[in-house]
């Protein structure tokens, strides 16, 4: 099987499926169709200079080159986080949280991936750290966006509840481990529903993505078992990290909840 290539054609074809959606928003009405071609246009922006981007520094093959294209994921990162949050911590708090939990999560499981599984040489190729740090970190962000929300929505919204725990004698751990286990749960949840129908209900993409571009279905198989492992694992430590710090900025070292050091976010539509 060889692979094949996509033309502009091929890519217009796909996009009237956006269309169908988009006039199905019309019909019931949903106004969603500004967000519909918004994220649609944003996506192939993204995805076009990304494209570019990831060719040249392969082809450079830079430890330095690779090292700046994390870093953006970096950046990236902690802006989505901290973006998607109904309530965010003030200053750079959220962006920190938002950045470094799932940056820090993913760069140890794609080190222990390219260094002790795939045994890449040398262990920095672009060609492997990068598809791989990618996905660790798109995944380990979806985990610490819903535990951080998960956490600061009940916080406040049982405030009474966490401040009477407090007022008799409990830590801040004590007065909030309800809390914070209904944060973890929620933030792990997403990769645990993705592993338990792999296979069953769907395709994961990197296997599919092989599969379409000649691998051997086993061979295939193999790699999405290992991302999966991969992500599960990554996903865990940044939820938990996220999970426990967020605990500590909602409290002071009085175990007072501190509800103050929350803004609400005003969300885009698209």
């Amino acid at each position: 099987m060889t692979y094949v290539s996509l033309t502009p054609f091929d890519l217009a074809l796909a996009a009237l499926l956006l269309i169908l959606t988009s006039g199905l928003s019309l019909a019931f009405r949903l106004g969603l169709e500004r967000s519909i071609a918004t994220s649609a246009l944003r996506m192939c922006v993204q995805l076009g200079v990304v494209g570019f981007l990831l060719k040249l520094v392969f082809e450079s093959g830079s430890p330095l080159a690779t090292a700046g294209f994390a870093l953006m994921m970096l950046g990236a990162t902690a802006y989505e986080v901290a973006s998607r949050q109904e309530r965010r911590f003030q200053g750079l708090a959220s962006y920190l949280i938002g950045g470094a939990a799932p940056f820090l999560a993913g760069l140890i499981a794609t080190v222990f991936a390219v260094t002790a599984i795939i045994g890449s040489e040398p262990w920095w190729s672009p060609r492997f750290l990068l598809p791989i740090l990618g996905m660790m970190i798109g995944n380990a962000l979806a985990g610490v966006t819903l535990v951080l929300d998960t956490i600061t929505s009940a916080a406040t919204r049982e405030k009474s509840a966490i401040e009477g725990r407090l007022a008799l004698g409990a830590t801040r751990w004590d007065a909030l481990q309800d809390v914070l286990r209904r944060g973890l749960r929620t933030g792990l949840t997403p990769i645990l529903s993705a592993m338990a129908v792999a296979g069953v209900v769907s395709l994961p993409g990197m296997m599919t993505g092989q599969i379409l571009a000649g691998a051997d279905p086993v061979e295939a198989m193999k790699y999405q078992i290992m991302i999966m492992f991969l992500i599960a694992g990554a996903t865990g430590v940044a939820v938990v990290l996220a999970g426990l710090i967020s605990v500590v900025l909602l409290t002071d070292e009085r175990h007072r909840l501190r509800l103050d050091r929350l803004v609400p976010v005003n969300k885009p539509d698209a």
